[in-house]
């Protein structure tokens, strides 16, 4: 119990440990990650696609793709037609779309959530997701994903450290010091959000491979009301 933050109402931990930790004293748990998973999960459920988590990058997702009669998204993010983990490959994303997107940080958390109620959360929807989580309970958790270092390990991340304090700012509630800190990098990156996340590692590293669009489209700032619901037919509006 040292590690759950169970004293506290708003809690915040990052990946799948964080999940494992957190998920079983939750009332809801809200996934975050800014580049991209969760921004693509607003955007194609705001459009009313549904959105299938998957964790495995190979040959495994096409079958499952097949299995639900779904359209499998590219591994790799692209600028070519079709759909892929950048968030600009999913703004025609035409309604009662199935999609199936792997995703090795976002998809593998929210499918390690169990029975707990589970929101993915974003810079776009983030006071949006944080109402909604209100009406499930008071124990709200918040997983920031991270990224992964070239060995698997987690990689810290600012933006998902951003996108979870920005749901923070819109929860009542005693907050766990984790939770503190993240308020307080978001209220210190507010004003300077946008640039903030480009100069960051991870957005660094998508500038660098020309998908600068996709950063526009992740620090939109509250621009959704859309609330990704997790259910065991994949994302959906909720």
């Amino acid at each position: 119990m040292i590690y759950n933050q169970h004293e506290f109402e708003v809690r915040m931990e990052w990946g799948l440990k964080g999940v494992k930790q957190l998920a079983p004293i939750s009332d809801v748990i809200i996934i975050v990650d800014v580049l991209s998973f969760s921004t693509c999960v607003d955007i194609a459920t705001q459009r009313g696609a549904t959105i299938f988590p998957y964790q495995w990058k190979d040959e495994s997702a096409i079958q499952y793709a097949q299995s639900l009669g779904a359209a499998l998204a590219d591994f790799k993010r692209k600028f070519t037609d079709g759909f892929s983990l950048s968030p600009t490959s999913l703004c025609t994303i035409q309604p009662g779309t199935k999609l199936v997107l792997p995703s090795p940080n976002g998809a593998t958390l929210s499918l390690a959530t169990g029975n707990t109620p589970t929101l993915c959360g974003s810079l776009r929807n983030a006071e949006a997701v944080a109402k909604h989580a209100k009406s499930l309970g008071n124990k709200i958790s918040i997983i920031a994903a991270g990224e992964q270092w070239p060995d698997g390990t987690l990689r810290v991340a600012l933006e998902d450290m951003v996108g979870a304090g920005a749901i923070i700012s819109y929860l009542e509630g005693e907050r766990s010091p984790e939770s503190k800190a993240c308020l307080h990098v978001f209220k210190n990156a507010q004003n300077t959000l946008l640039s903030d996340i480009k100069k960051c590692s991870s957005g660094k590293e998508l500038m660098e491979r020309g998908f600068e669009k996709d950063i526009y489209l992740a620090c939109d700032f509250n621009i959704s009301d859309n609330v990704p619901v997790l259910d065991s037919l994949g994302y959906k509006r909720g």
